[in-house]
């Protein structure tokens, strides 16, 4: 086995135990596909992994962010990926600028998060998650101009699907992702979010955060069309596991802070059988 080889076995390893949601829609793309799927999500696990972790430091993510522009010329660190990523980037012809943008959303983590507007809030979701959406439709494959807005739109519905679901987890970290203008709007304080107090004001709130992240899906709607057919089964089944993260927090009335909030992986086979069957 070659270098590349064990590198995507490295990646594809981590992408069968951390990628919750994101692996299911990987089984139905082609193997080339999935094995690029995998080295994408094994570098952008490693990104958040150097944010969260105990002990984060902007020292970690510049060496790590160096390591990548080593990665992307051909020169590879010891880390396991790195022969994969290069791979996969210039096989399906990844722009650089996405990648880079990633490792800044993940810098900016590293100091508690706080966001005036929904303006500033956008900005970070498009480092941390549309840039995710546009890298990955080079590899699903789209012929069309019209693609990467839409997918930029659709890394914006993941990511506040992703900040309502983890309210909780986030508030133990110091981080308060939604708006500050949204919070005052509707009477919320930090120490609500961080109390847990669901409150009617809470409610309102995250009726409106939830309408806006519905938004975002319908917006970007269109987008399955725009992909190569062979890819979109696997588009549909992201998308739709992902809404009904949102739909299930809805239909709990927002208890966001007593459980996660996630489907069984029965149900996530099941959206794969009918994306399978069409």
């Amino acid at each position: 086995m070659n270098s590349i080889d064990q590198s995507y076995d490295y990646c594809r390893h981590v992408a069968r135990s951390r990628a919750k949601n994101f692996y299911y829609s990987f089984l139905l793309l082609s193997a080339q596909q999935r094995k690029a799927m995998c080295a994408i999500y094994a570098f952008m696990r490693t990104c958040d992994d150097l944010s969260d972790e105990p002990g984060a430091s902007r020292a970690a993510l510049d060496q790590w962010r160096a390591a990548m522009e080593d990665a992307l010329a051909g020169r590879f660190s010891g880390h396991p990926l790195w022969p994969a990523f290069h791979h996969t980037v210039r096989r399906f012809g990844i722009p650089h600028e996405y990648l880079r943008e990633m490792i800044d959303g993940v810098v900016s983590d590293l100091e508690p998060r706080r966001f005036r507007t929904f303006d500033e809030l956008y900005r970070y979701c498009y480092q941390v998650a549309s840039v995710v959406g546009l890298t990955v439709i080079h590899i699903f494959g789209f012929d069309t101009p019209s693609a990467p807005p839409l997918a930029e739109k659709c890394g914006i519905a993941f990511q506040l699907t992703n900040i309502l679901r983890d309210i909780r987890e986030d508030s133990a970290r110091g981080r308060v992702y939604l708006p500050q203008d949204d919070l005052a709007r509707f009477g919320i304080s930090e120490d609500d979010l961080a109390s847990g107090n669901r409150t009617p004001e809470f409610l309102r709130l995250m009726q409106f955060e939830t309408n806006r992240a519905h938004a975002y899906y319908r917006e970007s709607q269109p987008l399955l069309d725009l992909i190569h057919p062979r890819s979109r089964p696997s588009l549909w089944a992201l998308i739709t596991i992902y809404s009904r993260l949102l739909d299930r927090i809805e239909a709990g009335n927002y208890d966001v802070f007593r459980r996660r909030v996630r489907l069984s992986s029965f149900e996530k086979s099941w959206i794969i059988v009918k994306a399978l069957l069409g």
